[in-house]
C-alpha cells in the first residue's frame, strides 16, 4: 500500500504561523501590563487610604481573584475609592479575560491547529488504482447535474476543490472530494489523470485554460491516448483559445442553451423535427396543431402502420404523458415520434409539411448571450425571429439577428403587441433571472392561452416552479452541459426532451430476464416511459405488453435521472 507524501509547508503558512504565535505573545504581554499596573494601583490604595500594608504577592492574588470574577473575598476595601476601583478591575478581567482571551486563543491558536487537521486529513490523492472515473474541477451547479448523472450510470468521479475546509465539506455531503491546487501537475498525478475517463474543466475561462495546460503538461510524457479534456467557456472567443491549450471538447453552455431553447421553440411547428438518435433510430418532435391528428387517438392516428414511426410519447401542458392507444391528441399537443429518417420523412409526407421557412415567427425576450445565440439557431432553421429588449444597448447588437428587434419592457402588453406577441407560435424567455421568467411566463400564457412557452431556467430547483408558470419547455445551462459531457461519455447524441428527461438505453436485469413487459411493472413503479427494445442488432419501437425480455438485450426508455435511480434501486 502506498501513502500519500507529506506536502511541506509552504513560506505563507510559516509566516502565519509566526504571526499568530506573535498576536498571542503580545496579548499575553498586555496582560502581565494591565495585572501589574492593578497591583500597583492595589498597593497604593491599601497603603495611603485603607491604612494597610501588603505584599506583591498578596497584590497580584488579589488582582487575578478580582478579574477571574472568583472573588473569594478574604481581602476588601472598605473605602469608596477602593471599591469602585474594584469594579473597575472586575469589569477589566470580565472582558480581557472572560471575553477577549478565548477569542484570541480561538482565533490565533485553535482555529489555525483545526485548519491544520482538516488540511492533513482532507484527501489529496485518488485511492490507488483507481481508473475510468471522472475529474469535476469545481463543485457548482454543473457539478450537481453532472454527479447525479454519474450516480445513476454508477460512474465514479471526484471534485477537485483547492480549500481543504471547502472539500472537507463537500465530503461531509457525500460528495467524492479531493484538495489539491488547479495548477499544480502534482494535483493531476495524485488523481490518476492519466488513467481518468474524463477531465472536466468548469471554471471561469481563464482558470480552465490554466486547468488544460497544466494537465496537457501532466499526461505530456509519452502518453499516446492522454485523457480527454472538456472544457467549458463563457465566452465565444474563448473557445478558440481552449480548443489551442488542449482541450478536446469545448461547451459553451450558455451558447448551447440559446440554441436549445430555439430548437424547443420551432420544434414540430412545419415538419418533423429531430432532437438526437440512438442506434440509429431518431427522435423527433411535430405539434399536432393544424393537423388531422388534432380530436383523433392515439390508436385511429395509424401512423405506425402507414410509416413505420411510432408515437412515443405527447407533450400536454408541459408534461410529457405515455403514448397510451385511448390517448386523445389535441391542438396543443406535441407529439414525440421514433422511427428511422425515411420512416419520420413518410411522417412529413403524410401530413403535408415541408421544410421551409414557417410563417409564425418566434417571439424571443431577452437579447443577452442565450437569446442571440437562440436568434442564430432560429435563423438556421430558417425561421422568422423577433425580439424584444429592454436595453436599448443590447438591442443595437441584435440588428442582424433577427426580422424585428423591438426596445421595451415585456411587462408591457403593448410592447409585446409590437414584438409580434398576437403572430407568434412560441416564446423564448431567456433572461437569467428566474423570478422574472416566472412571471413572464404566467403573463403570457394568460395573454395567450396557445402559445408555445419555452423558459430559460438558471437554478434547477426553479423548473417546477417555472412549468407550473405556464411554461411548456424549461432547460438550465447546467443541465445541458451535464447532459452534454455525458453524453461525450457514452460515446452517443444527446436527447434531452425537457430538463432533466432524456431517452436512454439500460441493460435488462437479471430480475426481469424472461419477464413480459407487463409484468414487469416498469413503468407504475418508476414512471419511466418504455420506447423500444434492443436485442443487439436493431431497436424495435414496435413492441406491446406481451413481449419478453431477455438476457443481453436492452430496454430504451424515456424518463428523468430520478426515475431512473428509482430503476436502479428497484430492479438491479
Amino acid at each position: 500500500m502506498t501513502t500519500t507524501p507529506k506536502r511541506p509547508t509552504s513560506v505563507f503558512e510559516q509566516v502565519a504561523v509566526s504571526r499568530n504565535l506573535g498576536a498571542l505573545a503580545r496579548y499575553a504581554g498586555f496582560l502581565v501590563v494591565v495585572i501589574l499596573l492593578f497591583s500597583g494601583i492595589f498597593q497604593t490604595i491599601m497603603s495611603q487610604i485603607e491604612g494597610q500594608s501588603h505584599s506583591w504577592v498578596t497584590a497580584i492574588y488579589w488582582t487575578l481573584v478580582t478579574m477571574s470574577t472568583l472573588g473569594f473575598g478574604d481581602i476588601v476595601f472598605l473605602s469608596d475609592t477602593g471599591r469602585i476601583f474594584t469594579l473597575v478591575v472586575l469589569l477589566s478581567g470580565t472582558v480581557l479575560l472572560l471575553v477577549v482571551l478565548p477569542f484570541t486563543f480561538i482565533r490565533f491558536f485553535y482555529a489555525p491547529w483545526l485548519e491544520t487537521q482538516i488540511r492533513q486529513e482532507t484527501p489529496r490523492s485518488v485511492k490507488p488504482g483507481t481508473s475510468e472515473h471522472v475529474i469535476l474541477c469545481r463543485y457548482d451547479e454543473v457539478a450537481k447535474a453532472l454527479i447525479e448523472r454519474l450516480q445513476a450510470s454508477k460512474i465514479p468521479y471526484y471534485v477537485l476543490e483547492p480549500d481543504p475546509k471547502v472539500a472537507a465539506r463537500l465530503i461531509d455531503d457525500g460528495i467524492s472530494a479531493v484538495t489539491g491546487e488547479l495548477d499544480a501537475t502534482i494535483t493531476y498525478e495524485r488523481l490518476n489523470l492519466d488513467d481518468a475517463r474524463l477531465l472536466v474543466a468548469n471554471h471561469d475561462d481563464t482558470t480552465n485554460a490554466n486547468i488544460v495546460l497544466t494537465a496537457r503538461e501532466t499526461t505530456g510524457n509519452g502518453n499516446i491516448n492522454p485523457t480527454p479534456v472538456v472544457g467549458f467557456a463563457e465566452h465565444r472567443d474563448s473557445i478558440d483559445i481552449l480548443e489551442l491549450a488542449g482541450c478536446n471538447h469545448v461547451l459553451s453552455p450558455k451558447i448551447q442553451l440559446g440554441r436549445y431553447l430555439a430548437e424547443r421553440g420551432s420544434a414540430g411547428i412545419d415538419h418533423t423535427d429531430v432532437l438526437g438518435s440512438i442506434k440509429g433510430l431518431r427522435m423527433g418532435e411535430i405539434a399536432a396543431r393544424d393537423t388531422a391528428l388534432v380530436g383523433c387517438t392515439i390508436r385511429q392516428t395509424a401512423l405506425r402502420t402507414k410509416t413505420g414511426a411510432s408515437i412515443v410519447g405527447m407533450w400536454q401542458a408541459g408534461t410529457l404523458l405515455p403514448a397510451r392507444p385511448e390517448t386523445t391528441i389535441q391542438a396543443n399537443s406535441i407529439l414525440v415520434v421514433l422511427g428511422v429518417a425515411e420512416q419520420l420523412k413518410k411522417v412529413d409526407n403524410l401530413l403535408n409539411r415541408e421544410e421551409e421557412k414557417t410563417d409564425h415567427p418566434v417571439l424571443i425576450i431577452g437579447g443577452g448571450t442565450v437569446g442571440r445565440a437562440a436568434a442564430r439557431k432560429l435563423r438556421e432553421n430558417n425561421v422568422s425571429v423577433y425580439l424584444l429588449e429592454k436595453d436599448s444597448n443590447v438591442c443595437d447588437r441584435c440588428v442582424d439577428l433577427a426580422d424585428r428587434v423591438i426596445v421595451g419592457d415585456a411587462n408591457d402588453s403593448q410592447n409585446l403587441d409590437l414584438a409580434g406577441f398576437r403572430q407568434a407560435s412560441s416564446v423564448l424567455l431567456t433572461g437569467k433571472d428566474d423570478a422574472v421568467n416566472i412571471y413572464l411566463a404566467v403573463y403570457c400564457r394568460r395573454l395567450r392561452p396557445d402559445i408555445r412557452i419555452v423558459s430559460r431556467v438558471a437554478r434547477t430547483r426553479n423548473v417546477n416552479a417555472v412549468h407550473r408558470a405556464g411554461a411548456d419547455f424549461a432547460f438550465s445551462d447546467a443541465s445541458l452541459a451535464a447532459e452534454s459531457t455525458i453524453s461525450l461519455i457514452e460515446g452517443h447524441d444527446m436527447v434531452m426532451l425537457d430538463q432533466d428527461i432524456e431517452l436512454f438505453e439500460v441493460d435488462v436485469p437479471r430480475k426481469l430476464i424472461n419477464t413480459r413487459l407487463a409484468e414487469s411493472k416498469i413503468s407504475s413503479i418508476t414512471g419511466l416511459v418504455v420506447v423500444g427494445l434492443d436485442d443487439g442488432e436493431q431497436v424495435t419501437t414496435a413492441i406491446d405488453s406481451s413481449v419478453s425480455l431477455q438476457a443481453g438485450h436492452k430496454l430504451v426508455m424515456l424518463g428523468t435521472t430520478e426515475q431512473r435511480q428509482v430503476f436502479a434501486r428497484t430492479f438491479d
